[in-house]
């Protein structure tokens, strides 16, 4: 996993430089606790990066194969392996409606956008800034990091969560019949025809739970199988 981490990290150093556009003040600088793939945190102060998007804690990939994989969890971890415990340096540039600062950082002698977007672990966010088109469509055409998978773009991916909040009643997308539930607690649980809260159990994609074909499938997206 080090040795992916680190062959797609080096793609930063050989695409095109970017032009930064200027940012406002006040600088920020500490030590860095990654949040997720687009999210860092410097002590208290949570940091959004600029100008890149990444895919969501649970939004899947798809192999060639078929293989679904939980590409938020892992997109998460090979930016987690990099920079946790780096320090960074950032310019703050707006205040998001979250209230988390939006920020341009550097750390490890790179601008982080620049480098999580050509090693393929974020997406260029064209809405906000076009700093990164170019350098995403370098990294897609060599197939790093999530452009090796079949998978929406972050923004897309968010949009048919929030509006499919009517899912039908006996089965999912394609006749999918295993459920996929987040319990109160934030645990991935999935329940197959005949187990005794199957029936019960409505699923709601608008708060990232899932249809599955195959226990399979589900477990490689990070569920596990309900004990009854």
């Amino acid at each position: 996993m080090k040795l992916i981490l680190k062959t797609l990290l080096s793609a930063a150093f050989v695409v095109a430089t970017v032009q930064p556009s200027a940012a406002v003040e006040p600088r920020i600088t500490g030590v860095i606790r990654v949040i997720d793939g687009d999210t860092i945190a410097l002590g208290k102060t949570r940091i959004r990066l600029f100008g890149i998007d990444a895919v969501e804690g649970d939004q899947p990939c798809t192999a060639a194969d078929g293989t679904v994989l939980n590409c938020g969890a892992w997109v998460s971890s090979l930016v987690r392996q990099s920079y946790d415990g780096q320090r960074a340096d950032c310019v703050r540039v707006e205040t998001d409606r979250y209230g988390r600062t939006v920020a341009r950082c550097k750390a490890l002698g790179q601008e982080m956008g620049q480098a999580l977007v050509a090693a393929g672990l974020a997406f260029s966010y064209a809405r906000y800034s076009r700093d990164y088109v170019k350098t995403e469509a370098a990294a897609k055409q060599a197939r790093r990091g999530v452009h090796a998978y079949e998978t929406q773009r972050p923004d897309v991916f968010r949009k048919a969560s929030k509006t499919a909040t009517k899912p039908a009643a006996s089965a999912g997308s394609g006749g999918c019949e295993i459920k996929g539930n987040v319990s109160s607690k934030g645990t991935r649980i999935f329940h197959t025809p005949g187990q005794r809260d199957y029936d019960r159990t409505v699923i709601r994609t608008d708060k990232g739970e899932h249809w599955f074909c195959t226990a399979a499938q589900a477990r490689a997206a990070g569920w596990r199988a309900a004990r009854r």
